[in-house]
């Protein structure tokens, strides 16, 4: 008989119809070409979806060769075939939840360590891997290549390898990439492009072996179809639309205190529970980051400016209530 493992996660994103969702930190400007893409995949939907000739033109665009996978969670289990089974996998203590899951369904033995990268450092071992997530989730801070450079000269002499999860790094103003040999980087453009439900990401590092371990077919016809007109507008989408979300970015940290590189934050709210709950009678969604082991944090993501003001007035209402009590 099969029994599950016990370890579950959450992440965000609404379950229910009618709420203004900033749980999930996406672009909140869909591509132009939208429309056009989901006709293409359509009309492509009768066939079997090869995407070499793609993954080609993405490492073209990139500047490295790259491996598309169905976003960063199929990579992470792909990554588990090849390199946790039985590994020392150190993690750190507050930061997205999956790495742990994928850690524990392959059998890894899981360390937390601090959220800073040269005291992560100490805890390499000999051919460990190594998770951190730059801008990390949940609270968006975003360390550069320099500040990096003690936990990838570690990893290579150790010979263990640091897989380096740059899921928001589109959001980050000036944000520049290390290199490394013994680094594997995960990218996904569920998030800049707004499109989660199209399961599209690549792994910059090790292709041909990930390439190995990787199911058939693993991206459909509307994640061939994102492809090719991806390849079409070469990234202008992110060019147009960053700086909206650098500006909303800018006038909510004002507005709240708060502040973060990428395009959400973390809020510290007393119970997250309670809040995330206030806020729904409001018809406003954010994350209660218990999961992150943060039980007084909420996350939220910036959109576009009206719901932006609405978010704002309502934390601030919230906020109001909780001190009064």
């Amino acid at each position: 008989m099969l029994e599950p493992i016990g370890f579950s996660t959450y992440h965000g994103g609404a379950r229910e119809e009618g709420l203004i969702d900033f749980s999930a930190s996406l672009n909140p400007y869909p591509p132009e070409w939208l429309d056009r893409m989901f006709e293409r995949a359509k009309g492509i939907s009768g066939r079997y979806p090869y995407y070499e000739r793609l993954e080609e033109g993405l490492s073209g665009l990139v500047g490295e060769e790259v491996a598309v996978t169905a976003g960063i969670t199929e990579a992470l289990y792909l990554l588990g075939t090849l390199a946790l089974r039985g590994r020392r996998v150190v993690i750190p203590r507050h930061t997205y939840g999956e790495y742990e899951r994928v850690a524990r369904i392959f059998g890894a033995r899981v360390l937390k360590g601090p959220n800073e990268p040269a005291k992560l450092a100490e805890l390499v071992e000999r051919e460990s891997v190594i998770f951190f997530c730059n801008p990390n989730n949940p609270n968006g801070r975003y360390y550069m290549p320099r500040e990096l450079k003690p936990l990838i000269d570690t990893v290579e002499d150790k010979n263990a390898l640091l897989v380096l999860d740059e899921a928001f790094i589109d959001f980050v103003k000036g944000a520049k990439s290390p290199k490394g040999e013994n680094l594997l980087k995960l990218r996904t453009f569920t998030k800049s492009y707004g499109l989660p439900g199209i399961r599209v990401g690549y792994v910059i590092g090790f292709p041909e072996a990930l390439r190995s371990v990787r199911m058939p077919w693993g991206v459909g016809s509307t994640g061939l179809a994102f492809l090719e007109f991806l390849l079409e507008d070469g990234f202008e989408h992110l060019r147009k639309t960053m700086p909206l979300i650098w500006r909303e970015k800018e006038r909510m940290e004002k507005a709240l205190g708060v502040k973060s590189d990428t395009n959400f934050f973390t809020m510290q709210v007393g119970d997250a529970r309670e809040t995330v709950e206030t806020l729904k009678k409001r018809g406003i969604l954010v994350r209660d980051c218990t999961s992150f082991d943060l039980p007084e944090y909420v996350r939220f993501s910036v959109r576009k400016p009206e719901e932006n003001g609405k978010l704002i007035e309502a934390l601030k209402e919230a906020e109001m209530e909780r001190k009064s009590m």
